[in-house]
């Protein structure tokens, strides 16, 4: 596959993986490893010009610090200008929609902007209407786009050091999500993600966390976590969001760990070289014991530092690609 973004890419926005290809996919994997070697440079100089003299805004109506501050160092890595837009300093708390404060803000000549917003589908609807590149940075239960893809690329680092082979694709790999799937965007964008690429994956967790039908989406369903990760290649643990347990969807905190926990006792049935992952922030010795959370296996720092430069790769495609006539159009 060729990675000329002017010839490959020719998507205006990036708001969720379910509609992309797996060459699209894998585009923007391939793209990204040389951006991650221009945030590892030894000269200290970690910039390049490839957006200068654009602007990037970051626009949250969640609050957020890896992903918004993730955001905003890849833009300026990119040497863009960067402007970032908090729901409570929007005008959208004066009764402005979310079309007028955009259309203000591309007054201004935005190229990009970033949006998480609490309401699935607020990304997409922007994108129809206004000719800034629209990256959705996490919309209500939807997706989660960028998140998928850096810990696409995470999977993809390892597999291709364990096999020794800078080609190798995630086609096989085993991957079991276990936690809150149901209300989990960052879930569902991975699986769309890793079904396209190949992957195996399994999904677990207490059965009022998990989404009804999940089959229907290409995966394995257990409530069972030995059972999930007794042959997985990586266990990524999502984020119990606490207020859950408000809403009674499982007993208690004490019973979630004893059931769900990845521990060095529920380990003991996976594989030695098994990778763990956490989109962060983790809720320690939660869904996480903080002896596995800070173990050789963890990537979840690596998954930090592969955000920066999976947003660069992603902004440099959308701005410097050209659109398809029919998005042109539209």
């Amino acid at each position: 596959m060729t990675t000329d973004a002017k010839r490959v890419w020719t998507r205006k926005d990036l708001i969720g993986i379910d509609d992309l290809s797996r060459e699209e996919v894998e585009l923007i994997l391939d793209t990204t490893p040389q951006f991650a070697a221009v945030t590892q440079r030894d000269s200290g100089i970690k910039k390049v010009p490839l957006l200068q003299g654009r602007l990037v805004v970051n626009w949250f109506y969640e609050p957020s610090t890896r992903t918004r501050t993730s955001f905003e160092l890849a833009a300026k890595r990119l040497s863009a200008d960067t402007l970032s837009i908090s729901a409570s300093a929007s005008s959208l708390v004066k009764g402005e929609s979310l079309h007028d404060t955009l259309a203000n803000i591309e007054a201004m000549r935005s190229d990009i902007i970033v949006i998480r917003h609490s309401h699935a589908g607020a990304p997409h609807i922007l994108a129809k209407r206004h000719p800034s590149h629209i990256i959705n940075a996490g919309d209500g239960r939807h997706e989660h786009p960028t998140q998928a893809l850096l810990d696409a690329f995470t999977m993809l680092e390892y597999v291709r050091n364990l096999r020794q082979d800078p080609k190798a694709r995630l086609d096989g790999l085993r991957v079991a999500l276990i936690g809150d799937i149901q209300h989990s965007r960052v879930a569902r964008s991975n699986i769309f993600c890793l079904t396209k690429l190949g992957a195996k994956v399994t999904l677990c967790g207490p059965k009022t966390l998990l989404p009804p039908r999940a089959e229907k989406l290409g995966v394995d369903v257990t409530t069972d976590l030995r059972e999930a990760i007794a042959d997985a290649d990586v266990i990524y643990a999502l984020r119990i969001q606490l207020e859950r347990q408000q809403s009674c969807l499982f007993p208690s905190l004490r019973e979630y760990i004893r059931l769900f926990r990845i521990d060095n006792d529920s380990l003991k049935v996976a594989p030695k070289d098994v990778l763990i992952m956490h989109p962060g922030p983790i809720n320690r010795d939660i869904e996480l014991a903080a002896e596995v959370a800070d173990s050789p296996q963890s990537v979840v720092l690596q998954q930090v530092s592969n955000g920066v430069s999976v947003r660069m790769a992603v902004m440099h495609l959308l701005v410097n690609s050209k659109p398809s006539a029919s998005e042109e159009r539209a």
